[in-house]
């Protein structure tokens, strides 16, 4: 440290910097992760090179100067208190950016500067910072701490430990009774809002230490806190430490309010500690330099010496093991501390401190702060206010109101709550608020509203219910934006709420809890959706009218639109990490029963180890799947009860088996083991009855397949999986006819997987049919949006995210690869040769965007501006198809990184128009895509008419010119659609019931108009309003 500061104050504060860099060289030899101590010849080593080309004299000379004059020293020795002081000295290294510390590597600097860069540019835009402002003084000053301790201000992991000691106060011949505490000196009659009780075991060292900080805690002043000594000792055969016990009980008991006390005990302390009491026996002659110690120190502070002869000489071992049974079974009983701890309780804030560890006087400094800030400084106010009738005007001291406020904060303290606090108090509402008064209300509520937003949709029926069942004193203040460049509300929303309202008030009937919405538009094209718990997934079962496209106008004189929603299932989610490491992305987990304990799979997100699986109730275990994962970790099967309906989070900590603490959990060379332990049926052949009712439809059309098979049969060959999405009746009788194309052009076996959450009743009624007709498998799959991730508010857009965001977990992880094949795509050759391409290594396959119809030239905007500068040369593509390898999408991590671009550019709502369009093209320099052939794509708004006979797909793009409907433009592009069309619509006629001739009439143009599909060539769209 020297060395440093001699050539920052001679030289430049650069050269000091690259001093150190020098150093660490020097001592990792090339290796950056070498753990090798530093030693004093790479120091000076590195001080020579440092000087070398720049100094006068010779840098070895320089170096005997300095340490024969001890040069710098005080500086040195002055960092040194400054770093021991501010509590950083036991992380050894860190990084401290305005006040905030960081760990010492360049990610964490990065992304500190990241953090801090939006703080001060908000602050500078209101004003707030300008040109002479100190900006680390600015932020010290509004919310800093002296000291760091994560353990004190709650930013360590550990929970917060809290006891009430109010049932201990009123026990008869209670310990709490028989304190007397000790303040800083002068500030013995004022009450204080914080109380530090010391549990000090004065046999062991850690505990003499902690007794020590306490003196020299109050010795440097507080005003707003006093403190209690339990003393007591593990071994009851040490004389000394029983006599220190006396001695300091006495000292506190009779002379706390002396001026010099707290320099007695200090002493006296520093004394027993210097000397090593705590391992010492029971010699006479160490008895006799304690008293010899204390007559010393009471002369010198002047405190009676004939008060300490005459308690020394009646000292008695038995009477003080009494004292300590009464102690030890308020400490280890009713507090609940392990025999032999030391610890510090705060108001019934408990912090333990552990063998080797140190809580120092500053320590207790910051948390008599944090404590005062956080909890007690409003309950001392309170009640000091309080007007205390009937009470004997002699119990009202100092230490009554003392007493009072830390038992009222410690039973206080036991209640989970967060220590942040709104100050409504503050807010002028005068004109924008909305107040309820109730005289006789115990309850007040505060609540500021934005009311054009979504969380004020759902706040304002709960403060309703809230009004209505426990009628609180109430202020509601109205908080909008204040300038709107569009209506920021989308949707109509009812918030449901049991209440009494449910019960009938004539008989025993129950109404249930219900919604109503009247006086909406006939015209507008609406969709129903449910607002649900985040852990159930719920779907509809039946619906006559599409939900996707409600027109109220046609429903004629029905007056009202019925759908019966179910819960399908529930959550089980959890977060899994690495002992001292990052989360084990692509960590493999396999949950079922002790039977069959692979019924549903998925695999760790390096997003905050997430991971996520459907259940029901009941019992499961969880493990982690075999290969890889179970090769290089360790982790005990786990039982999991889910015994209600509001799933279960996890948190989950693994660690690597002995000897493969260095190998990569993503190994290339082990690309195919799930392959080789699995047979790749998918899900529907591993659940349970409860699970492939609501995965993969009706049980007895399962069985009905089983038996005929002969369309199966005929198909030869590995099976094609492809995976499509629709929504609204519109894009269902697409998708039919795309299921049609596809199984008419190949003879291998084929198996579709549709995300489940977005098709209606109706489809999932038909599908397992014509599955069965036509002679192929399907699945029904869906992934709950995890809560982490930006989440889409408009239904299209969410349906385009879950094409590209979740693909490494929303399919088994025995499937190798998918095909994506949009709904409303016409497909005209063997989707095998596709299936069977070699990608070159790449987790993804596109087509690039035609350029030979020039008449788009004006909408081709990866040509310019950002696009163009992005892309540097590589093509855009078009998302209506792709190609996943999933092997390699899960090997490269691919989906961690597309999330990760994702929730960098999606709350900007300028970016990601074309969600999954842009988002695999924008990250295409990190997840890399394989180009296809062009003629795997062709659509008529893109392609000239010239290649479209080389085509080996049609996609019905929007026309962005033209604005066609979907079913015109279908008719008059794909000559054989109109045939498909047919057979899938007389199919589905028969299926339900329905008349052929009604079924086959055209969807009306206002409704294909409106309807929302997954489509990206026609960006300016309109939303639907939702319901």
């Amino acid at each position: 440290m020297r060395l440093f500061l001699y050539i920052k104050e001679t030289y430049s504060t650069q050269l000091a910097f690259q001093f150190l860099s020098d150093i660490h060289r020097l001592r990792n030899g090339g290796d950056d992760y070498s753990e090798e101590p530093v030693e004093v010849h790479h120091v000076e080593e590195a001080f020579v090179d440092s000087l070398l080309s720049g100094a006068k004299s010779h840098p070895q000379d320089v170096l005997l100067k300095l340490q024969k004059e001890n040069l710098y020293k005080q500086e040195a020795d002055e960092n040194s208190r400054f770093v021991h002081k501010l509590g950083l000295y036991k992380l050894q290294c860190c990084l401290l950016m305005n006040g905030l510390v960081h760990e010492p590597n360049e990610d964490a600097t990065m992304n500190a500067m990241n953090d801090e860069l939006p703080r001060i540019q908000e602050q500078v835009y209101y004003g707030h910072i300008q040109s002479h402002t100190d900006v680390l003084e600015k932020f010290l000053s509004e919310s800093s701490y002296k000291r760091y301790n994560p353990s004190i201000t709650g930013k360590s992991t550990e929970k917060k430990r809290f006891v009430s000691l109010f049932a201990s106060y009123h026990q008869e011949d209670s310990v709490l009774h028989d304190i007397s505490y000790l303040h800083s000196h002068g500030t013995r009659d004022d009450a204080k809002p914080v109380t530090h009780l010391l549990a000090v075991d004065l046999s062991s060292v850690t505990g003499t230490k902690l007794l020590h900080e306490a003196i020299r805690y109050l010795m440097d002043g507080s005003n707003r806190a006093r403190v209690g000594l339990l003393l007591y000792a593990c071994s009851d055969s040490v004389s000394t430490i029983l006599l220190m016990k006396d001695i300091i009980d006495r000292t506190i008991s009779s002379f706390s309010g002396k001026e010099k006390v707290l320099d007695f005990l200090y002493g006296l302390c520093k004394y027993y500690e210097g000397q090593h009491m705590v391992a010492s026996s029971a010699a006479g002659d160490t008895l006799s330099s304690i008293k010899d110690k204390v007559y010393s120190l009471a002369a010198e502070t002047a405190l009676p010496v004939d008060d300490y002869k005459a308690w020394l000489t009646s000292f008695s071992a038995d009477t003080i093991l009494k004292g300590i049974d009464k102690l030890s079974d308020f400490l280890f009983g009713q507090l609940g501390l392990e025999f032999g701890s030391n610890a510090v309780i705060t108001n019934g804030r408990i912090f333990v401190v552990d063998d080797g560890d140190s809580f120092l006087n500053e320590d207790l400094g910051l948390l008599e702060s944090m404590e005062y800030e956080l909890r007690t400084k409003y309950i001392h106010e309170i009640i000091e206010e309080v007007e205390w009738a009937g009470v004997d005007p002699d119990y009202l001291t100092s230490k009554f109101y003392s007493d009072i406020t830390m038992l009222v904060s410690s039973s206080m303290s036991i209640r989970e709550r967060p220590s942040e606090r709104a100050h409504f108090e503050i807010l002028n509402a005068e004109y924008s608020a909305i107040k309820l008064n109730s005289m006789n209300s115990s309850v007040h509520i505060d609540a500021v509203i934005d009311p054009l937003s979504p969380a004020g949709q759902k706040l304002s029926p709960l403060l309703r219910i809230l009004s209505q069942q426990i009628q609180p004193s109430m202020r509601i203040v109205l908080n909008p934006i204040s300038s709107l460049a569009d209506l920021p509300l989308k949707n109509y929303y009812r918030f449901v709420l049991p209440s009494m309202d449910d019960f009938s008030s004539t008989d025993f009937s129950v109404h249930g809890p219900k919604a109503f919405f009247s006086n909406m538009p006939l015209s507008k094209t609406l969709t129903m959706n449910i607002d649900v718990p985040e852990p159930w997934l719920v779907e509809p079962v039946v619906a006559i009218h599409d939900l996707d496209n409600i027109l109220l106008e046609n429903l004629g004189d029905v007056r009202t639109l019925q759908a019966v929603y179910e819960l399908e299932a529930l959550l089980l989610t959890g977060h899994c990490m690495e002992k001292d490491r990052e989360p084990p992305r692509g960590l493999q987990f396999i949950l079922g029963t002790k039977q069959r304990p692979h019924l549903v799979d998925t695999l760790v997100m390096s997003n905050l180890g997430y991971w996520q699986m459907k259940v029901s109730p009941g019992v499961w275990y969880l493990q982690l799947a075999p290969g890889r994962s179970a090769d290089l970790y360790e982790l005990p099967s786990k039982l999991i009860a889910i015994d209600s309906l509001r799933g279960k989070l996890l948190h989950i900590e693994v660690q690597k088996k002995k000897g493969k603490e260095h190998e990569d959990l993503l190994n290339a060379d082990d690309d195919n083991h799930v392959q080789e332990k699995t047979d790749n049926k998918g899900w529907n052949t591993n659940l349970l009855k409860w699970a492939s009712s609501f995965i993969s439809g009706d049980a007895s059309l399962k069985k009905k397949a089983e038996k005929n098979t002969d369309l199966k049969d005929a198909r030869q060959g590995e099976t094609i999986n492809i995976f499509s999405v629709a929504s609204g009746h519109l894009y269902e009788r697409f998708l039919k006819i795309m299921i049609l194309s596809v199984l008419k052009k190949t003879e291998r076996p084929v198996k579709f997987w549709f995300i489940k959450n977005y098709l209606s009743p109706q489809f999932k009624d038909v599908i397992p049919h014509m599955a069965l007709e036509y002679g192929f498998e399907y699945e029904l799959i869906t992934y709950k949006w995890p809560t982490w991730l930006h989440k889409q508010k408009e239904k299209q857009r969410i349906i385009w995210a879950y094409k590209i965001l979740f693909l490494d977990v929303i399919f088994p992880l025995s499937l190798r690869k998918v095909i994506f094949v949009d709904a409303d795509q016409i497909v005209r050759t063997d989707m095998g040769e596709l299936y069977d391409m070699d990608l070159k290594g790449r987790p993804l396959a596109y087509t690039p965007f035609c350029d030979n119809n020039k008449e788009m030239d004006g909408y081709r905007f990866w040509k310019q501006g950002f696009w163009k500068d992005h892309l540097r040369g590589r093509p855009y593509h078009i998302s209506a198809l792709y190609v996943v390898d999933l092997a390699k999408f899960r090997q490269t991590a691919a989906g961690d990184n597309l999330r990760v671009v994702y929730e960098t550019l999606s709350k900007d709502p300028n970016s990601l128009s074309n969600l999954d369009q842009d988002l695999p093209n924008y990250a295409q320099h990190t997840v890399p895509i394989f180009s296809l052939p062009q003629e795997w794509l062709w659509c008529e708004s893109w392609c000239g008419n010239a290649t479209k006979a080389q085509a080996k797909t049609i996609d019905l793009c929007n026309n962005p010119m033209t604005k066609e409907p979907k079913l015109q433009g279908a008719k008059r592009i794909v000559p054989e659609w109109v045939d498909f069309d047919a057979e899938a619509r007389h199919f589905t006629a028969r299926i339900l019931g329905e008349n052929v001739e009604e079924i086959a009439e055209a969807i009306p143009p206002s409704s294909e108009s409106d309807a929302p599909k997954p489509d990206h060539d026609d960006s300016s769209q309109d939303a639907k309003d939702e319901l």
